[in-house]
């Protein structure tokens, strides 16, 4: 079997076996297919004579080191810590298989990845992007729906486009979604947001008709074709908002979900409450929201206390 192949394989594995997102997917396949080109240029700079030969059964410590510094300058730290895991994983999984012996990459550290404090709206400005969408057209009732249920339930833009209208609760106020690993969450979902979804589902009830659906049948946002919105469309339509309310350039559906974990804090809810809500598998990946709301507390401290 190929290199290529062994990797569409271990590809299918994360899919099927282990409930990998797709965004993951592509990103590993992406990166393994990275890895295995530089193998064969490596090889084919060194010539038929040039020294030993560096398929898979040929990676070893040193020339993964001589991979990963190839990489610094040209990717950010986070990146080259994804590809590093997608082929340490890669490895592990033919070691597993029997293909190689070993993983050589079991003993290479993972770079230190900057810390950074994720991207967020303050309650005015995202009171103020909630205005921008025209109330009196189907489109923009979809718009205004899309960024109160990203804002009102915290969702990444995936398990938006993936939702349903049967995805929604309408008496219970509670959402069902499909988080990451295919793993299934239930979230609330606030009273204007749901005003919002509703209006939407009135002004879209004809196209629906016409698709042989009922009003609470099928995906719950569409295009202008009828077809079930795509997340690249999610990314335009929260960025176009942006740019018209001249808000920060970066902004994008997943910090609508950084805007939302951050005013709950700020608001006085728990850490565990929020990974609950977000859907984060372990603690410290709804850590990093914490410093938005203590660098708040600080400023608050500053100003009220007498020796502040």
């Amino acid at each position: 079997m190929t290199a290529e192949a062994l990797v569409e394989e271990f590809i299918g594995y994360l899919s099927s076996q282990k409930g990998y997102s797709a965004h993951t997917i592509r990103a590993y396949r992406s990166d393994l297919l990275q890895f295995l080109r530089f193998l064969r240029e490596k090889e084919e700079r060194a010539g038929p004579e040039g020294g030993p030969k560096h398929g898979l059964n040929g990676v070893d410590f040193a020339l993964l080191r001589e991979y990963l510094s190839g990489l610094y300058g040209n990717y950010k730290r986070v990146t080259i810590a994804r590809k590093l895991s997608a082929v340490r994983t890669f490895m592990a999984y033919l070691a597993r298989k029997g293909v190689l012996q070993s993983n050589p990459a079991a003993e290479i550290s993972t770079p230190k990845v900057e810390k950074s404090i994720p991207a967020y709206l303050p309650v005015d400005e995202m009171f103020r992007l909630l205005e921008m969408p025209e109330r009196d057209h189907p489109l923009g009732l979809r718009d205004l729906a899309v960024l109160e249920v990203l804002y009102s339930c915290g969702l990444r833009v995936s398990e938006l486009a993936g939702m349903d209208v049967s995805s929604i609760d309408f008496e219970q106020r509670l959402v069902r979604v499909i988080g990451k690993g295919n793993r299934e969450r239930i979230v609330p979902i606030g009273k204007k947001a749901l005003q919002a979804v509703e209006a939407y589902l009135e002004a879209t009830s004809s196209l629906r008709r016409k698709q042989g659906k009922g009003k609470n049948e099928g995906p719950l946002f569409l295009n202008y074709r009828g077809m079930r919105l795509s997340t690249r469309s999610i990314l335009t339509i929260v960025k176009k908002y942006g740019r018209e309310c001249a808000l920060m350039s970066e902004i994008s559906p997943h910090a609508l979900r950084h805007t939302f974990a951050t005013h709950l804090l700020d608001g006085g809810a728990d850490l565990r409450s929020v990974q609950e809500l977000l859907g984060h598998a372990n603690l410290s990946a709804t850590q990093k929201y914490t410093h938005v709301s203590l660098d708040r507390l600080m400023a608050v401290y500053d100003k009220a206390h007498p020796r502040g």
